[in-house]
């Protein structure tokens, strides 16, 4: 099968089972994408398929429909609004979840420019940082909105 990841036309031709995030981790060596509980549940490996922010551990590859983006993909010089406001707030600690979270925010952003409180929180509930940078994560997320 053939899989756009980050603009770039990849084959693959392994198990159609095996999951999103070990395609892009151990074939292609994009480990900006996590692994943290390989249920769904943490949101440490999230990506975008087609912009929308998706769990790479629980889509398999013969589900993978259209153009793949990882955090290595959000922006060549890593300038994304969302990286922007990462930064400007210095929300990573540990930074283990971070890419997931960036990957969760930039997804709301593609959806809905200017979300609300509400939305962004219930959006970004699903992400978990063990380190509890909650409100970093969340001022910079309103942040960018107000640039995207």
């Amino acid at each position: 099968m053939q899989v756009k990841v980050n603009k770039v036309d990849r084959s693959y031709e392994g198990d159609p089972q095996m999951p999103l995030m070990w395609f892009l981790r151990d074939e292609l060596g994009l480990t900006g994408t996590k692994f943290g509980c390989g249920v769904g549940l943490c949101g440490a490996c999230t990506v975008h398929i087609n912009g929308k922010a998706v769990r790479s551990c629980v889509v398999p590859m013969n589900s993978v429909d259209g153009a793949v983006t990882t955090i290595e993909g959000l922006s060549a010089d890593g300038n994304h609004p969302v990286q922007k406001a990462w930064r400007a707030h210095n929300v990573p600690q540990c930074g283990y979840c971070q890419p997931g979270q960036i990957m969760q925010a930039a997804g709301l952003l593609n959806e809905k420019a200017r979300p609300s409180d509400e939305e962004i929180q219930s959006t970004m509930a699903g992400n978990i940082c063990r380190c509890g940078c909650y409100q970093r994560i969340f001022a910079a997320v309103k942040d960018a909105a107000k640039g995207a």
